[in-house]
This record gives C-alpha cells, sequence and structure tokens, in this order.
C-alpha cells in the first residue's frame, strides 16, 4: 500500500519504479541542449566598445580637459551634458565615474536613471532622494587609489522630466551636494529650467566630426574581422549625421547580415562574399533609392493628380518611411535643386516640407501627408516663377 501511495502501481513494479525514481532524481540533471562547449552571448558592439576611461573619448576635447582636472583633484561640481544624440555624453559620465570609484565601487556610488522612463515627481521624490541621502564614508578604493567622498547620480533624457520633477530635483541637489554629484544629460538644453542649469557646469556636445568617424568605424571593423567598402563607410558618414552609435548599429546589423549570407553562399557552394557594401548601409538605414526621388519630380512636372496618386500609392506600398522621404527630397531641393525651382518656390516647399514633418511626428498618417507634399510641389511646379 505504501509503495502504491508512492507510485500509484503495487508489487514489484512498484518497488522498481520507485527504485528507479529515486535513482533519476539523485542523478545529476543534463540539459538536452547542453552540447559541452560554454555559450557565447552575443554583446552590441555600442557596448563593447563603450569608452572605458575618460582618454577614450573621441573628440569632445574641452569636455575631457575639464573632467581630467576635476578628476586629479578628486573634486567634481554639478554637470550638465546636452547635445545631438550619439556623441558620448552617457559615456563621458560613466567613464568619468569608473576613474573616481573603479570597477568595484562603481556600482555602489552611481546611480543611473533614464528620465524618459521615469520622469515623475515620485522618482526624485524617492529614488533620487534616498540615494541621495546615503552617506560615503570610504576615502580609499580597494586598490588603494583614493576615493571622492561621495555619490554621482545620473539622469539620463533629464529633458523629458516635468517642470514639477525638475523643481524637486531642485531642492534635492542643493540639501544634499555635499555628499551627491548629479549628471543631467539632455538633447535640448532650453528644456531644463534655469534654476538646475544655474547649479550645473554646462557642457556642449558637438556632432563627431568625419575623420573622428572614420576612426572608430574602422578600428571596430578591424576588430570584428569585417571588410568595409570606401562606398559602404561614406554612407555610414551620410547616413548616421555625426551619431557614432549610430553608425557602429548599422554597421553591426549590416556585418550580422553579410555573415549570413556568405553561409548561405559557401553552403551552396558558391563564392562567399562579406564585405559590407554602400547599398547594404543604405538599405539597412532605410534610405529612399534615388530612383524613387527622380520619378516624384518627373511624375510632378507633368501636373496630372491621378499619375501623382498611383505613384504615391506604389510609394508606400514600398514601404520606406515618410520621414525619411522628406529629409532626402530637402536635400535634393536645396543643395541639387531638382526639377528647377527659384528660391522663392524652394522657400514655399521647404516650409510645406517642415511642416508635414512636425504632423508626422505628431501621429498623422503617413500617406495623406506624403500625398499633401506632392500635390504641393506640383502646384508650385506649375504656377511657375
Amino acid at each position: 500500500m505504501e509503495s502504491f501511495l508512492k507510485t500509484g502501481k503495487l508489487g514489484s513494479d512498484a518497488s522498481s519504479s520507485s527504485s528507479s525514481a529515486s535513482a533519476s532524481a539523485s542523478a545529476p540533471k543534463k540539459s538536452a541542449s547542453w552540447s559541452g562547449k560554454p555559450s557565447r552571448k552575443p554583446t552590441p558592439w555600442v557596448e563593447k566598445y563603450r569608452p572605458k576611461t575618460v582618454d577614450d573619448v573621441a573628440y569632445q576635447d574641452e569636455v575631457v580637459a575639464v573632467l581630467k582636472k576635476s578628476l586629479a583633484g578628486t573634486d567634481l561640481p554639478n554637470l550638465l551634458f546636452y547635445g545631438p544624440p550619439g556623441t558620448g555624453k552617457t559615456s563621458t559620465i560613466l567613464a568619468a565615474a569608473r576613474d573616481l570609484f573603479g570597477s568595484e565601487m562603481y556600482r555602489d556610488r552611481v546611480l543611473e536613471l533614464n528620465a524618459s522612463d521615469e520622469r515623475g515627481i515620485n522618482v526624485v521624490r524617492q529614488k533620487v532622494k534616498n540615494f541621495a541621502q546615503r552617506t560615503a564614508t570610504a576615502t580609499r578604493r580597494p586598490d588603494g587609489q583614493p576615493c571622492p567622498p561621495f555619490k554621482i547620480i545620473v539622469l539620463d533624457e533629464a529633458d523629458s522630466m516635468t517642470r514639477d520633477a525638475q523643481s524637486a530635483l531642485r531642492r534635492t541637489m542643493e540639501k544634499e551636494g555635499r555628499s551627491t554629484r548629479f549628471c543631467l544629460i539632455c538633447n535640448y538644453v532650453s528644456r531644463i529650467i534655469e534654476p538646475l542649469t544655474s547649479r550645473c557646469a554646462k557642457f556642449r556636445f558637438k556632432p563627431l566630426a568625419k575623420d573622428v568617424l572614420i576612426g572608430r568605424l574602422e578600428m571596430i571593423a578591424a576588430g570584428e574581422k569585417v571588410s568595409v567598402t570606401q562606398d559602404a563607410m561614406e554612407a555610414l558618414l551620410e547616413t548616421s549625421e555625426g551619431d557614432l552609435r549610430k553608425a557602429i548599429t548599422t554597421l553591426q546589423s549590416c556585418a550580422r547580415l553579410k555573415e549570413a549570407d556568405g553561409e548561405a553562399e559557401e553552403e551552396a557552394g558558391g563564392p562567399v562574399g562579406t564585405a559590407v557594401t554602400g547599398d547594404d548601409v543604405r538599405e539597412m538605414s532605410g534610405v529612399v533609392p534615388g530612383h524613387w526621388l527622380d520619378r516624384l519630380f518627373d511624375v510632378c512636372k507633368k501636373n496630372s493628380y491621378e499619375k501623382l496618386q498611383a505613384f504615391v500609392d506604389d510609394l508606400m506600398a514600398e514601404g520606406y518611411s515618410v520621414v525619411q522621404m522628406i529629409d532626402q527630397m530637402h536635400t535634393r531641393i536645396v543643395e541639387e535643386n531638382s526639377g528647377g525651382l527659384s528660391d522663392r518656390q524652394k522657400s514655399v516647399v521647404c516650409e510645406a516640407l517642415a511642416i508635414n514633418e512636425f504632423r508626422l511626428l505628431d501621429g498623422a498618417s503617413e500617406y495623406l501627408q506624403l500625398m499633401d507634399i506632392c500635390a504641393l510641389l506640383m502646384k508650385t511646379m506649375a504656377d511657375g516663377a
């Protein structure tokens, strides 16, 4: 009976099944998917090649010089970093924190919050205030180097914080100024209230120069053993617009795509081509091919609404981003003057492009906005100067 209660079977079968069950329980469990080799987690190249020290930060010479002086004296003011995305704002303060506290004390002394996700006043009253009130007593790192007696709170995307949250943060900065340093990171400094900006040392991060972008991309390509053509490098510079993070992400995506294509070609017995080309970069970045723009201006010159609508339908079916289309139309009109527009016509069309892009960012229909732009361009060309 006791055997039946344990296994649901009677007699010798029960005893044998119970013994086998106990044997299987005592035996170590092996995963069916384990092949004896440690699994390698893929790491984004943006994180893999993120600067570890202040000296590794590229191009922002003024910021690096001031931070080095502050780090040498272990006296850091409240900081406000602003500028375009992908220029090294977050990487710079995190590298400075590692130089100050070392890798072992880094987690205890640094609080990093993304204000675009947590931007309400409760975050300032709870997370920020509680961390700021903690004392930092240790004056020596485990490796024997001196350690400053303060903590660092990094608020990324601070321009997304509400005004109430920024006002509450001002009071926390005043009360906990001796034990805590704040670093606010934003794209638009005009969205930070004046009481906060006056309490911080402001540093503007410039878009990275082309030679700096090329140097970093070539270093990463060499480290990852990726072949990049000259056309692909120019396409990366064109599509990134000074955003190093975007350029690295695009390069990694293209490399993974070509790696998969190379394996397929090798299995098929054909030639293996792993070089990243300009067409790969433009396709991965969602750039609208130039022939679509050529067709757009040709259709607008014909002054036929039916043909224009058919063209827009075809373009939307291809799935290209209308915001990207607007950006390329602006470049084509201003720099290349496609369609032979006069200065007055250019101003009219460019104003319409700005208005329609604003509507798209507010969530308007892509199809309607593209039709509106094309109809206005067709009307402007028909009216002449």
